[in-house]
C-alpha cells in the first residue's frame, strides 16, 4: 500500500532544492516501502535525482557515524548539492558497472559462492587414502597454496615449442633459423656462441639431431664460452653467454620494461589451458580431492542449475542421523549438509534470475553489466536487510523478456522483506509494475532537470509534457505508420561454427538489410555476432580480398579470446561487404583525459578555430596550444586534468578542482583567447546540443555534433570524461564517430545491444540513424532484447531455446511476423504481443 503524502506517519521520502547536476531546484516526496519507477529520456536528470541525490546522501550520513580513521580506509562518494532530505533510511546502491578487469574475478567469487564451495571440500570432500586434509585457501587459484606452479593459477601457459621459435627449419642457424632470438648485435653474438660451443650453424636446422635442437632452444643452462666474432675485420675474442630461445622470451616477458620488447617475444609463444593443471589453475593435491564424485574444478566449470542438482541430495540428508567425518570423506556429516544447503539456496536465487546458465567459473570481464547486476541483486536478496533503500540503475538492462519476468519476483522480494526499491528505469513493462513513479524532464540536460511527476503509475497519462508518457500508455498516442520491409541484396553463409556454446551451427545473415540476433540470456547471439560472424568476416576480408578502404574494428574480440577455440568450416559470401565495423560498449578511454571530443576528433576542428583568431595569431598560438595534454597551454599545476589530489589527515584522500585553473584545465595566456565570446574552457563545458549552435559555422566539427545529436547523445557535454560514459554512452559515441564519416554502401555493422541505456524515444532516434545506413546500400546486425526494436527489423534470428549448454542453436529465422508465429521459441510472444501493437 502507498502511503499518503499528507499522512502523519511520514511514510514518504522528502527531497528539497536538489540541485545535482542539471537538477533544477527539485522538491520531490518519494514513498517509502514501495517500488519506485524513476524515468525520463537520457540525461534528463532521473540519475542525478536517485543516485546523485538520494543515495549520495544516505552514504554521506552513514560515513558520518564512522570513525574518522575507519573512513579514510571507505571509498566516499561526494557530498550532494540539496537543501535538506527527511525520512531517508539507509541505502544500498547496485549500479550498472562491467566487470572488473582482472581475469581472476568469477562469478563465484563476485557471489563469494567460491568461498563456501572451497569450506565444503576442505571440509567435507573425498580424499585419497592416506591425503591429508587440506584448508580451503589449497582450493583457489588465487591463492599461494592453491594455484598451480606451472601457470600460477591463471589456467592458462604460455610455452615456447619449436614450431613458434623455428617459423622456417629449412633455414641454418647462421641465416637466421631461430625466429625467437633476438636481432642485430644479440642475435648474432647468439649464433657466435653456438658456434663455440661446437654445434653447426650452416647446415638446415631440420637436420640437426634432435637433442641438440632442443638443447638450443629449451635448456634452462647458460654456458659461457670464449667468442671469436666472425666478422670480415679483425675483432679480438670476447666470454660470450648462451641464452636458449625459451629462456630469452620467457625473460623478456617477464623482465622487459620495453612494451615493443613483450611484444615481440609474445609472438613466439604458444597460448593454451595449461598442460599441469588441465586448465583449472589448481594444484594437483587439490583436484584429487572429490565431492559426490566430482573435482572443485568439475563444479566450477558446470552451470549453476547443474552444480544445483548435484549438491541437492546432500541437502536431502537428515541431519539427526548424518555422519561423523572419517579420515577420507565427509559427504554425509551434518558439516556436508549445511554447506549444501546454503549453496543451494544461493544459487536457487541466481537461477531464479535467468543465470542458471552461468558457471562459478565464469571470468567477470566477460559478463555483460546486467548479468553483473543481477548477480549483485542475488546477493543482496540473500542478506535479509530490513528497512533500506535499494536503488538500482536500469536493472532490467541486458535481459530479454522473458528473464525480466523473474527479476521483478525479487525485486517485490526485496520490497516483501521491508525495504525500498527505487529503479531507474527504461523498461516501460517494468515502469508499468512499480507502485509509484517519478517521471523527470522534459528533455535532457539544460532541458530537463524538473520533476514532470511524482505518483501512481496510471496519473502519468495525463502529464502532456511527459516524454515518456507515449511509450507508458501507448493508447494515448498516435500509431506509428509500418515501414515496408526491405529485401536481402544477397547473403553471408557461415557453416560448422563452433565456439563456447555454439556447436556445429550453421547460420545465413541477410546483406542489405537490418537484421537483430535474439534470444534469452546466454543462448549465444553475443557469441555469434561479436565474436564469430565479426572474426570471420574480418579474416576473410584481409586475407582472400584487397580494398583500397581498410578493413575497419572498432574494438578487439572479448577478453578471453587467447582461450577460445572457433572453428568454421566455410564461409561465403564475402564478395558483397567492403568493410566491417563493430561497434561495441567498452570504453572509450580509461583516463579522464579522454573525452567525447578528443574521441570523435572534433575537438581538433575547435582547436583549430581558437588558433585561426586574431588574438591567438599575434601571440604565435597554434592548435597545440589549445590542448589540455601537452605543456604550453594547459595549467601546469594540474596538469591540464583540472583537479588534484587532496591529501587529509585520517580521512580518504579526495580529488577537489585545482586551485591555480579553477577546474578549467588551461593557463590564463590561453584562456584570454575567445572565439565568438567564450575560451576553450567553455566551450569544453558546453553540452553537445549548446555546441551544435554555437560552432555551427566550425564544418568539421558541426558535422560531428549532428551526429552525435542523432544518437540521442546531445545532452553529453564535450568535455566529459570517458570514466564517466555508461557503456550504451560509448557505443553509441563510437556510431556517431562512423556516421560522421562519408556515406558508402557495402559495409557490415555489428551491434551489441545498443539500445542500452536509452529512453523508448532515444531508440527511435538511435534506429533512424541505423535505418539510414541501411537504406544507403550497407548491412546492419543488432544484438537486440528490445522488442520493439526486433519489430521494426527486416529480418530476426533467433538463438535458444535456453541458455549455456540448452542454447546456441538457431530456433528460426526470417521476418518478425515469421518468428512470432514460432511455436518453440521464447522471444516469439513478446515479439507477437509487440507486433499486435500491444
Amino acid at each position: 500500500m502507498i502511503p499518503d503524502a499528507t499522512d502523519a506517519s511520514d511514510g514518504f521520502v522528502r527531497v528539497r532544492g536538489a540541485r545535482e547536476n542539471n537538477l533544477t531546484d527539485v522538491d520531490v516526496d518519494v514513498p517509502r516501502g514501495c517500488i519506485v519507477a524513476f524515468t525520463g529520456v537520457s540525461g534528463s536528470g532521473k540519475s542525478s535525482l536517485a543516485f546523485g541525490t538520494i543515495f549520495a546522501e544516505a552514504q554521506r550520513r552513514f560515513l558520518e557515524s564512522v570513525a574518522p580513521y575507519a573512513r579514510r580506509l571507505i571509498a566516499q562518494g561526494h557530498n550532494p548539492h540539496v537543501d535538506s532530505i527527511t525520512g531517508l533510511p539507509p541505502a544500498v546502491a547496485l549500479q550498472q558497472r562491467r566487470g572488473a578487469p582482472s581475469t581472476r574475478s568469477t562469478v563465484g567469487t563476485l557471489t563469494t559462492l567460491s568461498n563456501s564451495m572451497r569450506m565444503l571440500f576442505s571440509r567435507a570432500g573425498t580424499y585419497p587414502a592416506g591425503a591429508p586434509r587440506l584448508e580451503s585457501d589449497s582450493f583457489s587459484p588465487n591463492t599461494a597454496t592453491g594455484a598451480c606452479p606451472r601457470c600460477h593459477g591463471l589456467g592458462i601457459a604460455h610455452t615456447v615449442t619449436e614450431a613458434s621459435a623455428v617459423h622456417d627449419p629449412s633455414l641454418s642457424i647462421r641465416d637466421g633459423a631461430i625466429t625467437a632470438w633476438p636481432g642485430a648485435w644479440q642475435g648474432k653474438n647468439l649464433r657466435d656462441v653456438v658456434a663455440g660451443l661446437g654445434y653447426d650453424i650452416d647446415i638446415p636446422w631440420r637436420e640437426l639431431p634432435q637433442a641438440d635442437r632442443d638443447w638450443i632452444l629449451f635448456t634452462e643452462e647458460q654456458p659461457v664460452v670464449e667468442v671469436t666474432p666472425q666478422r670480415d675485420r679483425v675483432a679480438k675474442p670476447y666470454k660470450g653467454r648462451f641464452w636458449s630461445a625459451k629462456s630469452h622470451i620467457m625473460h623478456a616477458l617477464a623482465d622487459s620494461k620495453s612494451e615493443m620488447s613483450r611484444a615481440r617475444a609474445a609472438r613466439f609463444v604458444e597460448s593454451g589451458p595449461c598442460d599441469l593443471c588441465g586448465g583449472s589453475g589448481l594444484t594437483r593435491a587439490a583436484l584429487d580431492v572429490t565431492f559426490a564424485g566430482h573435482t572443485v574444478a568439475d563444479l566450477n566449470a558446470v552451470p549453476l542449475s547443474e552444480l544445483a542438482e548435484i549438491l541437492r541430495p546432500t541437502t536431502l540428508i537428515r541431519t539427526a542421523t548424518a555422519a561423523v567425518s572419517s579420515a577420507s570423506s565427509g559427504e554425509s556429516t551434518e558439516v556436508a549438509v549445511t554447506i549444501a544447503t546454503d549453496l543451494v539456496g544461493r544459487i536457487d536465487v541466481l537461477i531464479g534470475l535467468g543465470l542458471g546458465y552461468l558457471s562459478l567459473g565464469r571470468k567477470t570481464p566477460t559478463l555483460s553489466p546486467g548479468e553483473m547486476q543481477r548477480l549483485r541483486i542475488a546477493t543482496q536478496l540473500r542478506s535479509g536487510l530490513f528497512g533500506v533503500i535499494y536503488v538500482l540503475d536500469e536493472p532490467s538492462a541486458g535481459l530479454h523478456p522473458a528473464d525480466a519476468e523473474p527479476l521483478m519476483v525479487v525485486l517485490e522480494q526485496l520490497k516483501a522483506s521491508g525495504n525500498s526499491v527505487f529503479v531507474v528505469e527504461h523498461n516501460m513493462d517494468i515502469v508499468r509494475r512499480a507502485d509509484w513513479l517519478v517521471d523527470v524532464g522534459p528533455g535532457a540536460g539544460s532541458n530537463g532537470g524538473a520533476v514532470l511527476y511524482s505518483g501512481a503509475v496510471d496519473g502519468l497519462a495525463d502529464v502532456k509534457t511527459s516524454v515518456t508518457r507515449r511509450f507508458l500508455h501507448p493508447a494515448s498516442a498516435k500509431p506509428d505508420e509500418p515501414r515496408e520491409q526491405r529485401e536481402p541484396t544477397a547473403w553471408l553463409g557461415l557453416r560448422g561454427v563452433s565456439r563456447h556454446n555454439l556447436v556445429d551451427l550453421d547460420v545465413d545473415v541477410p546483406l542489405g538489410v537490418l537484421t537483430v540476433v535474439t534470444g534469452v540470456s546466454g543462448s549465444g547471439k553475443s557469441t555469434l555476432v561479436s565474436g564469430v560472424l565479426g572474426d570471420a568476416v574480418r579474416e576473410g576480408l584481409r586475407a582472400g580480398r584487397h580494398h583500397a578502404d581498410p578493413v575497419v574494428t572498432e574494438s578487439a574480440p572479448d577478453d578471453e579470446s587467447a582461450a577460445v577455440t572457433t572453428t568454421i568450416d566455410g564461409v561465403s559470401g564475402l564478395e558483397a561487404v567492403d568493410r566491417i565495423v563493430r561497434v561495441d560498449q567498452r570504453p572509450i578511454g580509461r583516463t579522464p583525459r579522454s573525452n567525447l571530443a578528443t574521441y570523435t576528433g572534433l575537438f581538433d576542428a575547435v582547436r583549430s578555430a581558437f588558433a585561426a583568431t586574431p588574438d591567438a595569431a599575434a601571440r604565435g598560438y597554434d592548435a597545440g596550444r589549445f590542448s589540455f595534454n601537452v605543456a604550453g597551454g594547459r595549467c601546469e599545476t594540474c596538469l591540464g586534468e583540472g583537479f588534484v589530489a587532496v591529501e587529509l589527515l585520517f580521512l580518504p584522500g579526495s580529488y577537489g578542482a585545482c586551485p591555480e585553473c579553477g577546474g578549467k584545465r588551461y593557463n590564463d595566456e590561453t584562456l584570454e583567447i575567445e572565439y565568438r565570446g567564450k575560451n576553450i574552457a567553455d566551450v569544453l563545458a558546453m553540452t553537445v546540443d549548446e555546441a551544435a549552435g554555437f560552432l555551427a559555422d566550425v564544418a568539421a566539427a558541426s558535422r560531428s555534433l549532428e551526429t552525435l545529436r542523432d544518437v540521442g547523445l546531445g545532452y553529453l557535454r564535450l568535455g566529459q570524461p570517458a570514466t564517466e560514459l555508461s557503456g550504451g554512452e560509448a557505443q553509441r559515441i563510437k556510431l556517431a564517430t562512423e556516421l560522421q564519416r562519408a556515406r558508402r554502401g557495402h559495409t557490415l555493422y555489428l551491434l551489441d545491444e545498443p539500445t542500452t541505456g536509452l529512453h523508448p524515444a532515444d531508440v527511435e532516434l538511435l534506429m533512424t540513424q541505423l535505418n539510414k545506413l541501411v537504406d544507403t546500400g550497407n548491412t546492419v546486425v543488432l544484438v537486440e532484447h528490445d522488442m520493439g526494436v526486433a519489430a521494426g527489423a527486416d529480418w530476426v534470428i533467433d538463438m535458444g531455446p535456453s541458455g549455456g549448454t540448452a542454447g546456441g542453436r538457431v530456433l528460426v529465422a526470417g521476418t518478425p511476423a515469421a518468428v512470432a508465429a514460432h511455436d518453440g521459441s521464447r522471444t516469439a510472444p513478446y515479439l507477437a504481443e509487440r507486433l499486435a501493437g500491444a
